[in-house]
């Protein structure tokens, strides 16, 4: 019990001091980031699994602006087996300069993620793809529900040679 006790409150250190939000070695997140562009609707095109959307379809990621600055997150998928909508909302904020896509989301204190924009269209903010604080998170998220095969394939290209397991993620149904 005391083991496990000791590794909570590792964990919880770790959390609380920022530890989780930053990138995963050797990755550099978007700069000359435009929050207000990556604003609206986001569309799940691919995601490796992780608990929280296990069974999820029809995921979509909806960012806002809050009074404070922050952004608000809500994210929202369909699970077929439960027959509802699940919703998670959060609340992000910029570990650095604002033009760096690097931010910290969390969904309920004290614990918080990272949240790294990892390749963006710069032209029209189309496509994005994120990771967290570890390559076993990335999401491919687009604007419209499907993604052009010739982008998809580059996105797919270059998450594996940044050492994603590509063969393992899931394509979501929209």
């Amino acid at each position: 019990m005391r083991k496990i006790i000791s590794r909570a409150c590792q964990v919880l250190a770790t959390a609380l001091l920022g530890g989780c939000a930053a990138a995963p070695e050797g990755l550099q997140p978007v700069t000359g980031f435009e929050a207000e562009r990556y604003l609206g609707t986001w569309y799940e095109i691919a995601r490796l699994d992780h608990s929280f959307e296990r069974g999820l379809s029809k995921a979509t990621a909806e960012y806002s602006k809050r009074d404070d600055g922050s952004i608000q997150v809500v994210n929202r998928g369909y699970d077929a087996q439960g027959g509802r909508w699940r919703e998670a909302r959060a609340v992000a904020r910029f570990v650095g300069p604002s033009d760096v896509a690097s931010l910290k989301v969390t969904f309920f204190w004290p614990f918080s993620g990272g949240y790294h924009v990892i390749a963006l269209d710069r032209e029209g903010y189309n496509y994005a793809m994120v990771t967290s604080s570890s390559r076993s998170y990335l999401w491919i998220l687009a604007r419209q529900k499907h993604l052009d095969a010739a982008v998809q394939k580059d996105l797919l290209g270059k998450a594996k040679g940044w050492g994603f397991r590509t063969e393992e993620l899931i394509f979501v149904e929209q």
